[in-house]
């Protein structure tokens, strides 16, 4: 977490373990302890955007995410973050619009086109999605990838396809 001192980096660091350990309030008592300073920075809101989601909060999580891709829009995970929210939120058709703006600024992560495989499934254009499945495939970025997609509800409708991969 570049750019944080003594006492945030500390407090950033214990709120990403506590989340990690899926423990939500004592993550928050953690960030509520950063300075004012701190929470402009794309780490520390990545921090408050992992905790809404574990409070199943898409709105919160939506509104951080707009602010990390206001802040820092060469950072891919604003722009995942962002799209992944508002899917949650049942706008998939924006979710998949936004992040089809991210897969041209960042060609190289392979979630962003396993993403909109997911969203382009749930819209009912399975070309579409079968199209960025072998995107993601291309890129190699997602370990075990066969095994995500076919445990993954978003891509049912193409789950005795993916079983033949």
């Amino acid at each position: 977490m570049e750019g944080l001192t003594y006492p945030d980096l500390h407090h950033a660091r214990a709120a990403d373990g506590w989340l990690d350990l899926g423990v939500a309030d004592a993550a928050q008592t953690e960030l509520e302890h950063l300075s004012a300073a701190a929470n402009s920075v794309p780490e520390v809101l990545d921090l408050y955007w992992r905790l809404c989601t574990a409070r199943l909060d898409w709105e919160g999580a939506l509104s951080i995410a707009e602010k990390v891709v206001s802040l820092a829009p060469q950072n891919a995970n604003g722009w995942i973050h962002r799209s992944y929210a508002l899917h949650e939120l049942h706008r998939t058709l924006e979710a998949q619009d936004t992040l089809l703006e991210a897969a041209a600024l960042f060609p190289d992560q392979s979630v962003i086109p396993y993403n909109l495989a997911c969203y382009a499934c749930q819209l009912g254009d399975l070309d579409s999605a079968r199209r960025w499945l072998r995107r993601t495939l291309k890129l190699k970025g997602i370990a075990n990838l066969r095994e995500l997609a076919l445990d993954d509800p978003d891509l049912a409708p193409l789950r005795s396809e993916l079983a033949q991969w």
